[in-house]
């Protein structure tokens, strides 16, 4: 599968993020536009508007015109990653795949983006293009979709008013903040994400929310396979990825 530009764009991004969150880690001498285009071997206008966009989302911040630091985002996301869900997710993920045979994920939402943070191992064989850091649209993925669960239509208008929906996604992805509206709302009553091409072609992906001690959405688990793989077992897959998030989820309400 061909890199979309946007999933390109981000992965610049969070080459910058990574560079940033590293210097102040190991607190040597923080960086501007010009000195992260050098490091990074980046168009120095580009560097400007991807940072710009991080520090819009709350990844990255600054004074002024000063050097970059992390954002209030960025301490959130990995105080979540912190969690129990996330410390057991290797094993439930490896659990769909012995008794499901499908592709299994786990991924987290940084404003209107997915980012994947774990995949099974059939997932992260060689030629696939699934790694952690991997970034996709949250309108157009069951993983994005599930993250999104509890939004409100006026909140998921906030969060979309921006984006762009042409030419993102497979065959049956939205193309409208009321179509996203409209499959959110196909999905609540049987309590999962049923994402049919929406983000690649012949791929059907079933989502499910992952919650916090607090009862937030802060996770999502999904897996993936073709329709062939899915036909006529939709209940037994629908009912292991339910059971696998109500684990995850009661790990997360343990550790907090």
């Amino acid at each position: 599968m061909e890199t979309s530009p946007e999933a390109s764009t981000m992965a610049q991004g969070l080459r910058i993020v990574r560079l940033v969150t590293e210097r102040e880690k190991s607190g040597r001498q923080l960086l501007g536009v010009s000195q992260l285009a050098a490091e990074l071997q980046l168009d120095q206008s580009r560097v400007s508007r991807l940072t710009q966009e991080l520090c819009d989302i709350g990844l990255l911040e600054r004074e002024e015109r000063g050097p970059f630091r992390a954002g209030p985002r960025f301490f959130r996301l990995a105080a979540s990653l912190n969690n129990g869900w996330f410390r057991g997710a290797g094993p439930e993920l490896e659990k769909l795949v012995s008794s499901l045979g499908l592709r299994a994920r786990v991924s987290v939402r940084v404003g209107f983006r997915v980012l994947l943070v774990r995949a099974s191992s059939n997932d992260m064989a060689a030629g696939s293009f699934a790694y952690p850091g991997m970034i996709t649209p949250v309108w157009c993925t069951g993983a994005g979709r599930a993250l999104l669960w509890d939004h409100k239509r006026k909140g998921l208008d906030a969060l979309l008013q921006d984006v762009s929906f042409i030419g993102v996604g497979g065959p049956q992805a939205a193309h409208s903040v009321a179509e996203v509206w409209e499959l959110m709302v196909r999905d609540r009553p049987q309590g999962y994400v049923a994402a049919a091409e929406e983000f690649e072609h012949g791929i059907h992906e079933l989502a499910a929310p992952v919650r916090d001690d607090h009862g937030r959405v802060t996770a999502a688990l999904s897996v993936l396979g073709q329709y062939e793989q899915l036909r006529g077992d939709l209940s037994r897959v629908a009912g292991a990825l339910l059971d696998s998030a109500a684990r995850l989820s009661g790990v997360s309400r343990m550790a907090g």
